[in-house]
């Protein structure tokens, strides 16, 4: 099969487009044929090697995929030639994927591949993150950076479901087109954004901030939070880890919030498959439109990665398989 294969730790160059082997699906896994793979931050990651995971060389990366079952073990629910979306964690950047099936769901009948490889990472995440660890409720205020990528949009879109308010910290005013687009309320500049946020809030702040960048925002998303608000930490896209002085938590009363939403979901059978049954009627009744950035071929997926490196990504980045 065609793969594209990560054999060093040297950045996106490192991926290598070829023939690799063909997978045979260990016992209680669904073989995909690959229409569409989903592009993430950990995809980019494992090309330098800053990753948890660190497979030995050379291994395929690509965490999400839509396809077809090419196979599927009997009484998993899937038969040969079922549309279906896939969480393997790694291997998707290959034209057969091999995935566990309690990681694996039927694609909705409205949904494009590339609409269905937008949802496994994105939007399972966001769930957790928003229901969960934040614990959202209707008629609260949800501040989210990085709000046009596919992490910013899932959240909006998912708060918004929730019946929040959403403010959108967004670094141009293309990507604030977006936000907008996938639902957002307000889109303030990430320069600048605290008294912004401030004077949308009527200096009261947000009850609940999501942060996939890090860096050097993240005492101003303290600085932004309500009394009792509550800072979600879902990555470092902006490849600095923050420290937080917590007698800032203790004088507001404000909590930061860990969301690991992988390791969580591993260790519990069955919580993949709930959480997909709470994002169905919100995919049937339009609410849940992953918006779609770029898409391209597997021959140029070193390319996808670079986009996300530059951050130039709007929408969920996609490698189209050509199956």
């Amino acid at each position: 099969m065609r793969a594209a294969q990560i054999v060093s730790h040297d950045g996106p160059s490192a991926l290598k487009i070829g023939e690799a082997p063909d997978p045979t699906p260990a016992d209680g896994e669904v073989l995909i044929d690959t229409h569409v793979a989903g592009v993430t931050f950990p995809d980019l990651l494992m090309t330098r090697g800053e990753y948890q995971l660190s497979p030995e060389f050379p291994f395929v990366p690509g965490s999400e995929v839509a396809g077809t079952v090419r196979t599927a073990p009997t009484g998993s629910g899937f038969a040969p030639g079922d549309r279906v979306v896939g969480f393997p964690g790694i291997g998707g950047f290959a034209e057969m994927t091999p995935c566990r099936t309690e990681a694996v769901f039927a694609l909705p009948e409205n949904f494009s591949f590339a609409q269905g490889a937008a949802l496994p990472m994105n939007y399972l995440t966001c769930e957790f993150a928003l229901a969960r660890r934040g614990r959202v409720a209707e008629g609260e205020t949800v501040l989210v950076h990085g709000a046009a990528g596919g992490i910013g949009t899932a959240a909006i879109q998912l708060a918004k479901a929730a019946g929040a308010r959403v403010i959108a910290v967004v670094s141009s005013d293309d990507k604030a087109d977006v936000a907008r687009k996938a639902g957002a309320d307000d889109a303030v500049m990430a320069d600048g954004f605290l008294p912004a946020v401030k004077e949308l809030t009527g200096g009261q702040g947000v009850d609940v901030v999501v942060d996939p960048v890090g860096g050097d925002r993240f005492i101003d998303s303290l600085r932004s939070l309500a009394p009792e608000g509550r800072l979600l930490v879902v990555g470092f896209t902006g490849r600095e880890i923050p420290t937080v002085k917590v007698n800032r938590l203790l004088l507001t009363n404000t909590e930061v919030v860990g969301v690991g939403w992988g390791a969580f979901a591993f260790r519990q059978p069955g919580f993949m498959r709930e959480q997909w049954e709470r994002l169905l009627p919100l995919i049937e009744s339009g609410a849940v439109d992953p918006p779609l950035g770029s898409s391209y071929p597997l021959e140029r997926a070193a390319d996808a990665l670079i986009e996300l490196d530059e951050r130039r990504a709007t929408g969920k980045v996609t490698i189209d398989l050509g199956a």
